[in-house]
């Protein structure tokens, strides 16, 4: 969080030592309070002091959060629930304006004015992600898991320990999750088949990423990102007319240029 220079005022010393050899006169004394006083009566009304933290983006307006978020931000106090939500939403825009180190510097201000609300340290969690910050995302995700007892943040938390470079561990913290949401299930499979290639067992993952998922379904950016894995997988097995053809239908379908697909074929 960035704050102000740290530099140290400097000021004379107070000690003995700082003392006149001669003293004033009394009369004099009073005289030289007494023109100080006046003097910092007309200095006029102070300026009202900023808040501290990043500074937050004119425009910003903390009714554009989800309801959800809005809802559990009212347990803080009203100025506070205000600020909060406006760091929220900074953090956002400049998530959307591929400005990571921005968004992080609003969530962890958010984590300081309201370390205690559970969605405050979701977003902090997000955005350390999102700058491959994995140890402290694994702390806030696991924060929030035991604040909520949500287990939808399990395959980002196992990857970050990829990320950490422990795939062993992150496939022990896939071990038994078995969601019924269809996004989070293929989140889990790509994560856990990223967790075994790292581990050099490009088989076992090829057999994890081959589900129904690959060809049934409606066209979701995850099924994308799981066609993707699998090209990938391939490629690392030394099966690069597959991966291309692969990389091909990727590329074709991946208008918003979610991955780097259109690079890695030569269809």
């Amino acid at each position: 969080m960035t704050n102000g220079s740290g530099a140290s005022e400097q000021r004379p010393a107070r000690g003995p030592g700082n003392r006149r050899s001669q003293p004033q006169h009394r009369d004099k004394r009073h005289h030289d309070k007494r023109s100080h006083r006046d003097q910092r009566g007309d200095r006029g009304p102070r300026e009202p002091s900023q808040p501290r933290g990043p500074r937050i983006p004119e425009g910003v307006d903390p009714a554009e959060l989800d309801p959800s978020v809005i809802n559990e931000l009212r347990t803080l106090p009203e100025d506070m629930r205000d600020r909060v939500g406006c760091l929220f939403v900074a953090a956002e825009w400049a998530l959307e304006d591929d400005e990571p180190e921005s968004a992080l510097e609003f969530t962890k201000e958010a984590k300081r004015l309201a370390g205690r609300v559970a969605c405050v340290r979701e977003a902090h969690g997000i955005t350390s992600y999102r700058n491959a910050r994995y140890a402290d995302a694994l702390s806030e995700f696991r924060a929030v898991r035991r604040m909520t007892g949500d287990d939808s943040f399990i395959p980002m938390m196992a990857d970050c320990e990829r990320g950490l470079g422990r795939p062993e561990r992150a496939l022990e913290v896939l071990k038994g999750f078995r969601p019924s949401d269809p996004a989070l299930k293929i989140e889990a499979i790509i994560v856990g088949a990223g967790a075994r290639g790292d581990a050099g067992q490009h088989e076992a993952a090829l057999v994890m990423l081959d589900v129904p998922e690959l060809v049934n379904g409606p066209d979701t950016a995850e099924r994308l990102r799981l066609r993707y894995a699998y090209a990938a997988t391939l490629e690392a097995l030394g099966r690069h007319d597959e991966a291309d053809q692969w990389f091909a239908t990727v590329a074709r379908e991946d208008v918003d240029q979610l991955t780097d697909a259109h690079t890695r074929t030569t269809a």
